[in-house]
């Protein structure tokens, strides 16, 4: 049964699960930015049945948004309203297959590329350069150093806002530019990659080069949160906010990397509306320099600022 959670109008609108729930959660501590509000109530579901029983009863006027590993996220200083789902251990199972790899939603890239890797098994280094879990990837078709998710799915299990559970091969989910076309609400909870009997040093090696690569060319050490904006047709994000000056730009504690300025970072102190203020004062240089509308790639969820409406963090 649901613990006791100090959101009483919520409270007494969830369902039971199996899993963790708690009210007015920080959440900061779970993005790479470590910045953000509360979480009105983050729940946890033990696995796959848990969840869809849970979303299936929750009322469909609560909103729900989905936390993964975080690793591209700005969770605003006001917090997230309403379920916020976190997948755990129950999502966390990875199956090598002769021809392939299934694994669960809470599973993290470099780790899904590691297990194939020590089978002998090529074609998904690429996950390997990719922060954050397979759940996430799937969503929004991550990828990097000549690979992505379309070239490599077969499907993907999700349950719908409704609690429905259902499977999703590749056409269907109509991958495109950092994005695959899931029904609205949906959760991915595990996904089969197709990969291929490979030699296992040159598998190895090419993910030395990728992680070598990552080290040398991007801020990984930092509080940072990936690409901040897609790469616009036939041209680089980055090298538009350079030629707009935006190298080293600050806001505060929130800064444009000067290793590589499509990389926002919390040097101490930021808030998230710092970081997204910045982010628009890069893509605004960007238009006025180049005529070129910058597209957020981190997404930013929850409420702009101030304190959360449903009360303070205990």
């Amino acid at each position: 049964m649901i613990p006791a959670v100090q959101s009483p109008a919520l409270a007494d609108r969830l369902p039971p699960t199996a899993g963790r729930v708690q009210a007015h959660v920080p959440l900061a501590p779970f993005t790479w930015f470590r910045v953000g509000g509360p979480a009105e109530a983050l729940v946890r579901p033990s696995n796959t049945a848990d969840l869809a029983g849970f979303l299936s009863a929750l009322p469909s006027d609560v909103p729900v948004q989905v936390l993964g590993a975080a690793s591209n996220v700005i969770v605003r200083d006001g917090g997230i309203p309403g379920v916020v789902l976190r997948l755990g251990r129950g999502f966390g199972e990875v199956q090598v297959e002769p021809d392939g790899v299934v694994a669960g939603a809470a599973c993290l890239d470099a780790a899904v590329a590691e297990h194939t890797a020590a089978a002998g098994l090529a074609g998904l280094e690429f996950l390997s350069g990719i922060p954050g879990a397979i759940g996430g990837a799937v969503a929004m078709n991550a990828g990097a150093y000549g690979g992505d998710i379309a070239g490599c799915l077969d499907w993907a299990d999700i349950v719908t806002r409704s609690g429905e559970q259902r499977r999703m091969d590749a056409a269907t989910l109509a991958f495109a530019y950092r994005h695959a076309s899931l029904p609205p609400g949906a959760v991915v909870v595990r996904a089969r990659f197709r990969a291929r009997p490979g030699d296992r040093a040159v598998i190895a090696a090419r993910m030395a080069e990728i992680r070598r690569s990552r080290e040398d060319t991007q801020p990984v050490r930092a509080r940072t949160g990936g690409s901040t904006f897609r790469n616009p047709p036939g041209l680089r994000a980055w090298e538009l906010i350079d030629a707009a000056g935006g190298r080293g730009l600050t806001r505060d504690g929130a800064t444009c990397s000067d290793k590589h300025c499509n990389f926002l970072l919390n040097t101490g102190g930021a808030t998230a509306a710092d970081l997204e203020g910045l982010g628009e004062e890069l893509r605004r240089r960007v238009h006025v320099a180049s005529g070129v509308t910058l597209e957020w790639e981190i997404k930013r969820m929850g409420i702009p600022s101030g304190p959360a409406p449903w009360g303070t963090v205990p």
